[in-house]
């Protein structure tokens, strides 16, 4: 299937061949100095090849690997990515080319942001999650340990290259996870696209790929409306106030079953919708559809009262929050979502009650 390419604020979105012609045009046209891939140790192993095989341009390109897994999304391995560049002669005329999920994107987008103060990057994105949300929008960062992207910058790439081909070597719960980030866009921005989400069965590779260039024109659209979230971009956060906190107390507490980035949001939007219930008068019956919804795709976990305790706790790093002040996205109705609401904690405790029933 052929799917136009998506202007973002100034750069483009490219979906399967076309992305690779523009990236050979892009290095043939261009005098980069040295050329490097970043990936992980599974896009190492698994996309690589294939990437490497759509280059027609003969120019050199040097390989760098950092660990898979969203632990060593920190400064650390930024580091050792800085010193690789620097120990290769990477000069300020160098391209950077981050291949692989969310962490490689936003980890690659930050070295390149700021390895003497700046130099050309693009983002291959391999897994759902990273083409359909982390590799679109400009947002670039790392964790400060366990805390979700607390450290980075806003700076666009020179293109996105989305090839639905790079999917066929992920696992299910990656997949599923990525799904997470589709459903939030259709419910802050489209009922009709979210219905189209729930109706998966039969799925095919062309339907696949339509669906993921609606959920990145929905997100673009977002971005290219308030590209440093101001306002409107925070709608983008629906489910990540409690989703993060539920991700980085999985993370650092090692009697906890690791979440990957959607099945840890999944939880939070069904948290959000109970919640958008009780503030804003959000519909019980369409609250029970997104709990539904979710719980076909997500395994259920369950947690303590102390240990929502510890998660309430940690909302408080959450990048939306503001003069003290705990700020959800929530759910006046499909499509019509509500920026800097307030919640008590005695209904955050309410709302586990309800995921966990």
């Amino acid at each position: 299937m052929k799917l136009s390419t998506i202007n973002a604020s100034n750069y483009g979105i490219y979906f399967n061949a076309s992305g690779f012609v523009f990236l050979n045009e892009l290095l043939w046209k261009t005098n980069y100095s040295k050329i490097f891939v970043l990936t992980d140790s599974n896009t190492n192993r698994c996309c690589l090849a294939l990437f490497l095989s759509e280059i027609t341009a003969d120019i050199p390109l040097e390989i760098i690997e950092i660990e898979a897994g969203e632990t060593f999304k920190n400064l650390q391995t930024c580091e050792q990515v800085w010193y690789a560049l620097s120990e290769l002669e990477a000069d300020r005329k160098s391209l950077l080319i981050s291949l692989g999920g969310g962490v490689v994107t936003d980890l690659g987008g930050f070295v390149a942001s700021t390895y003497m103060r700046g130099i050309d990057f693009l983002n291959v994105p391999t897994s759902l999650l990273a083409m359909v949300d982390a590799s679109v929008g400009g947002k670039t960062g790392v964790d400060l340990g366990v805390l979700k992207n607390q450290i980075g910058v806003i700076n666009n790439p020179l293109g996105v290259i989305i090839d639905s081909r790079f999917l066929e070597t992920l696992p299910g719960e990656e997949l599923r996870s990525g799904m997470a980030e589709m459903f939030k866009h259709g419910l802050i921005q489209s009922e009709v696209y979210w219905q189209k989400m729930l109706n998966l069965s039969n799925l095919t590779l062309d339907d696949l790929d339509m669906l993921i260039y609606e959920s990145v024109v929905i997100k673009n659209k977002v971005v290219m409306q308030d590209p440093t979230e101001k306002g409107l971009r925070k709608t983008l956060n629906f489910g990540h106030t409690l989703g993060h906190a539920i991700e980085s107390y999985c993370l650092e507490n090692e009697n906890r079953q690791k979440l990957l980035h959607g099945e840890a949001i999944a939880i939070g939007m069904i948290l959000a919708a109970f919640l958008s219930v009780q503030k804003l008068n959000f519909s019980s019956v369409k609250c029970d559809e997104i709990k539904s919804a979710f719980s076909n795709y997500f395994e259920k976990q369950y947690f303590t009262v102390e240990e929502i305790a510890e998660i309430i706790n940690l909302m408080k790093f959450d990048k939306k929050n503001s003069h003290g002040n705990i700020n959800f996205v929530l759910l006046e109705d499909f499509a019509k979502p509500k920026i800097n609401c307030l919640v008590e904690n005695g209904l955050i405790y309410r709302a586990f009650d309800y995921y966990s029933n």
